[in-house]
This record gives structure tokens, sequence and C-alpha cells, in this order.
């Protein structure tokens, strides 16, 4: 199977690199690797351009933001499952994409989901562990969702229920996975491995965003009726607590 992994970048000169090599890096699996660059001005597409060789898509120009840009990465994938890797993440090995063709092959399924640490962006030290944990459709009425860069989806998905919504600006991947997994029921499996390392301190991470983020989550909540026991404000809650407990998972 051929996996189609997108990364988004805009003004990414410090982790760029990382990233590209991450995906480069990966063995035994059949990638076929696009970025979609928004029009960088501090050397991002310099760098990138290094790699033109082995990227086999590279568009760099204006968008209206991240979803925006990955629903251009979309429409160019051609490959059987699509998969994000933004600027600032790696892969945590450079078996993740073979382990998950795997699942994909073995499975039959049509998404596979992972876990994902949080790195300090000064010491690559672990801050947060996200532990996904089994897939129970009702834990979205909890305030559950798996990490989206370690989501991967069969492209006739997208295909079939569309990319991302862009009404949203910070919590389009939460209502994506919303939309696939709890409206749709498109069938999962979660593989208990660490896929992804993210840095802190991205777009949906920034204490400015706090309030529109909550605003987009709750719209999102209504919008699919995930009002849970105690509605929607509880369901955000709870949204919130999952992250805190990430504070204090021990496994690493």
């Amino acid at each position: 199977m051929k996996i189609s992994i997108i990364t988004c970048s805009y003004d990414a000169v410090n982790t760029i690199e990382e990233t590209i090599k991450s995906v480069l890096f990966q063995k035994d699996a059949n990638i076929e690797y696009i970025v979609i660059d928004g029009l960088s001005d501090d050397g991002t597409a310099g760098i990138i351009k290094k790699y033109s060789d082995k990227i086999y898509k590279f568009i760099s120009e204006k968008d209206s933001g991240i979803y925006n840009a990955m629903n251009k990465g979309i429409k160019l994938a051609e490959g059987d499952i699509v998969g994000f890797l933004n600027a600032d993440d790696v892969y945590f090995n450079e078996k993740v994409i073979n382990e998950v063709i795997k699942v994909f092959e073995n499975e039959k399924v049509d998404s596979v989901y992972g876990d994902l640490v949080y790195v300090s962006e000064y010491n690559n030290k672990i801050k947060r562990y996200w532990k996904s944990g089994d897939f129970n459709i009702n834990n979205f009425k909890r305030g559950w969702m798996p990490p989206h860069p370690s989501f991967f989806v069969k492209s006739d998905v997208y295909e079939r229920y569309g990319g991302f919504n862009e009404n949203y600006k910070i919590s389009a991947d939460y209502e994506l996975m919303v939309r696939l997994l709890y409206k749709n029921k498109i069938s999962t499996f979660y593989l208990p491995e660490i896929l992804v390392k993210m840095k802190t301190g991205g777009i949906s991470n920034k204490i400015s965003q706090t309030f529109k983020r909550l605003k987009e989550d709750y719209d999102i909540m209504k919008k699919y009726n995930l009002s849970g026991f105690a509605g929607e404000l509880g369901v955000m809650f709870k949204k919130r607590f999952y992250k805190i407990n990430q504070y204090f998972n021990k496994k690493i």
C-alpha cells in the first residue's frame, strides 16, 4: 500500500528539516511525501527545496490557514492512506509508517490511530504523554479524541465524507474526527504505540487562542449532539481533564 504523508508549514525554518528527515528516514514504507507551504519568507522554502528530489509534490503559495493547506494536500494525495505531520512534529522512530501500513493490510479498517508525546522545544524532553486508548464511540461524549498527527485515514474516506471544515480555524481536526468516527462510524484500530513527537507551542496550545478554541469545541459538540450527561459544558470540562491527565502519565 502507498501512503501519502502531508506536511503543512509556515515560517518553520527552525523545525522543518527535522520533520522532513523524520518522514524520509522511514523504513520499508511506500511513501508519497507532499509539502504545502504558506509562502514562508524566513527560509523555510529553501530548506524544503534541498530535498526536492525526495518530495513528491511541493507547493508554496498563500492559503487561508492550516486547514486550507491540509485540504490542498488531500486533493493532491494519490496514496491509499493519508496522514499528516506538521512542521514542528516528528515520527517517534523510523518504523512508525511501516507499522501503520501493516495494520491497514491486516485489519482491513478505514482508519488507524496511536499515541503521541509532547516534547519541550528547547531540550526535546517529554512533557506530556497522550495515551489514546482503545476505541469506544461513547467516549466522544466524555471529551475523548485521538491525537490528529497519529490519525491515518484511507483516502476514499475523504472522498466520501470530505476533508477539514475550514469554518473552524483551530478545532477543525476535532470536528473531522467527530464527523468521521462518531457521526459516520468509519471503522478504526488503535495501535498502542507512540507514533509522533510534537513540540509544545502549536497554534491550538497558545493561551491567546484558548477562548476561541473553547467556542469552536462547544459549537462542534452542539452540532453533533455530544451533550453527554452534563451537557456540552460538561463534555468540554472532561476534554480539558484528558489534557491535564496527560501530564501525570508515567509510562515514559
